[in-house]
């Protein structure tokens, strides 16, 4: 009887370990090991548990490093006012017993969703008062404030304060509230840097697939692979077998767009291929969206076609067809939809239109001397994304002032309604600035 009991209990153990081993190795799904939901910046890729534990047996330090390996970038780009190196300095080694500045995860810690503020903060609303405690003795503007409201809105961000800095508030305070409507430049990143010179088409191939599918091939004509006499052999095949590619990927077009794709990847739309895993779909996130898109796998040509590449559509068309919220089903009648409807109906110029992109995946202007300026499209939305002070400088103040920018993402009813009308609210950021150089 005891081996009998021995046995299964081997028996169970073994498959008991098996299965989970199977789970941690091999299955896509693991949710079954998971201990608690990930923040929503990071539940996209939480069953990908070793996009940030990549070694098992790491400490601290393995953590961070994966931090970094995703964010460092973003990070270096916004000037981050809070850099590590902040911290390692001895003279603050007595706040770190405090609080450990040093390692993201002190502020961030994952699968504890119960108490996950807003950007992903995982400790009380008032941690500013640790450090800056004396801030009421400095400033008048700040004496009867609640160190819970440092962050909101207009105010100050922990890492990302370009367009929060008092020197640029003062420097761009004034002017009015609407600016002369801004002339937008048109992308040319792509058409300048795309490395098309190692393509060499397949004139069989081209040809054999035009004739056989003539709808596909005059879609393919007007649109830029076609201007560029890109065929189809450029995206359905692998340039070194030929062999034939039935549904493209994100690897054939980066093959040409390494900077879209790159941005693609660190977004909310890629950043599950980014982890190895299948793509995004509607159905994975949190926020409403149409039924109807529920299953629509994002990649490349969910926005653009798989053949026309239609930038117009992409644009609007395709944001509109998966998004639900109440920000996204008021574009077309807001001040913003009217300008992108005038410009479509060539009542105004192209140039003028406001589209989801134009907010959401700004055009950033690289400039080099003697050389025409190259224009390319961002494509990872978390750039402008939160906190929503991050779209003031390359988006709002296009066409805006900086208090109207400021007021306007500070108002949860303009956001509704997707900005039609001003603020009813006055956030006193610049007033307290300017106030304070006169001092």
């Amino acid at each position: 009887m005891k081996k009998t009991v021995w046995f299964v209990w081997i028996i169970m153990t073994l498959a008991i370990a098996g299965y989970f081993a199977y789970v941690m190795v091999v299955a896509e799904d693991k949710q079954e090991i998971l201990i608690g939901d990930a923040s929503h910046g990071h539940f996209q890729i939480e069953l990908s548990c070793n996009a940030c534990h990549t070694d098992a047996f790491g400490g601290g330090e393995v953590i961070q490093t994966a931090c970094e390996g995703c964010h460092a970038e973003e990070l270096k780009e916004a000037h981050d006012s809070h850099p590590r190196k902040k911290f390692t300095d001895p003279r603050n080694a007595d706040r770190l017993e405090i609080m450990d500045a040093r390692q993201c995860v002190t502020c961030h810690t994952e699968h504890q969703k119960e108490q996950t503020h807003p950007m992903g903060v995982t400790v009380p609303d008032d941690y500013c008062y640790h450090c800056h405690k004396d801030v009421g003795e400095e400033r008048e503007s700040h004496k009867d404030l609640a160190f819970d409201s440092c962050a909101s809105a207009g105010c100050h961000n922990y890492h990302d304060n370009r367009a929060l800095y008092e020197s640029f508030l003062v420097d761009n305070s004034g002017g009015e509230w609407l600016k002369e409507i801004a002339t937008l430049p048109s992308a040319n990143h792509a058409a300048k840097t795309a490395k098309v010179k190692s393509y060499k088409p397949s004139p069989e191939i081209d040809e054999g697939k035009q004739a056989a599918h003539p709808d596909i091939a005059s879609e393919w004509l007007a649109s830029a692979h076609g201007q560029s006499d890109i065929g189809c052999s450029g995206c359905h095949t692998e340039k070194s077998d030929q062999q034939w590619i039935e549904k493209p990927g994100i690897e054939q077009c980066q093959s040409c767009h390494q900077q879209e794709a790159k941005g693609f990847l660190s977004g909310k739309h890629g950043m599950r291929l980014a982890a190895s895993l299948s793509a995004m779909t509607p159905s994975q996130s949190e926020l409403p969206f149409k039924t109807t898109a529920m299953h629509t796998e994002q990649g490349c040509i969910s926005c653009h076609g798989a053949h026309d590449f239609n930038t117009q559509r992409a644009a609007v068309e395709a944001c509109l067809g998966c998004h639900n919220d109440e920000h996204s089903q008021n574009f077309m009648q807001s001040p913003h939809g009217q300008l992108a409807i005038d410009a479509w109906n060539l009542e105004a110029g192209q140039e003028s239109a406001v589209t989801c992109a134009t907010c959401h995946m700004p055009k950033l202007v690289h400039k080099t001397k003697g050389k025409e300026a190259k224009v390319r499209v961002e494509h990872n939305q978390n750039a402008v994304l939160r906190p929503n002070e991050k779209m003031i400088r390359p988006v709002c103040m296009q066409c805006h002032s900086l208090e109207f920018s400021i007021d306007a993402l500070a108002s949860p009813e303009l956001i509704k309604n997707n900005f039609s009308g001003k603020p009813t609210l006055h956030v006193p950021s610049v007033d307290w600035a300017k106030e304070r150089v006169k001092e």
